[in-house]
């Protein structure tokens, strides 16, 4: 099941990207499906054929926004949270092969084209919440456990 929890930022994206959706991009659509639908044959219309496969995608993804937008807690930064590792911080971690990465811990429906985004229901998150700079911790993989090293913590200023 997935973590309902999100940063300030993710959960303004994810209401920008309803309103584009509802309010420009559907329109536009639902304009040309139109055009399409009045010229005739829509067996052999491509463009209605299309359009129409695009407008059950928009109208899929604002059925998905809606349930899902009610449902999130957006958590802000406190400052209680300075120093260890807990919701929407930025890690940086190291093993002893001296791999260094470095992430943002966020809620699942914010890491979607994001490569430096990984979601608090992952393992390697939450091997690492309440962890402090200087830590070691222990993160199992399907190769086994791992272990890291906590280089660095920052929290993004709002």
């Amino acid at each position: 099941m997935k973590t309902n929890l999100i940063t300030p930022e993710g959960y303004r994206k994810l209401q920008q990207e309803h309103d584009h959706l509802w309010h420009e991009k559907r329109p536009e659509i639902t304009k040309i499906v139109s055009w399409a639908a009045s010229l005739g044959d829509r067996s052999e219309n491509a463009d209605y054929t299309f359009n129409k496969r695009v407008l059950r995608q928009i109208d899929r993804r604002v059925r998905y926004l809606r349930k899902r937008l009610p449902d999130l807690k957006i958590i802000e930064y406190s400052s209680q949270q300075a120093g260890k590792v807990f919701f929407g911080a930025w890690v940086e971690i190291e093993n002893d092969e001296q791999q260094c990465k470095k992430f943002r811990i966020v809620g699942p429906d914010e890491i979607y084209e994001r490569h430096d985004y990984i979601s608090i229901d992952s393992p390697m998150a939450r091997a690492l919440l309440g962890k402090q700079v200087d830590d070691d911790f222990v993160v199992q993989t399907p190769q086994g456990e791992k272990v890291w090293f906590v280089n660095k913590i920052d929290y993004p200023s709002s």
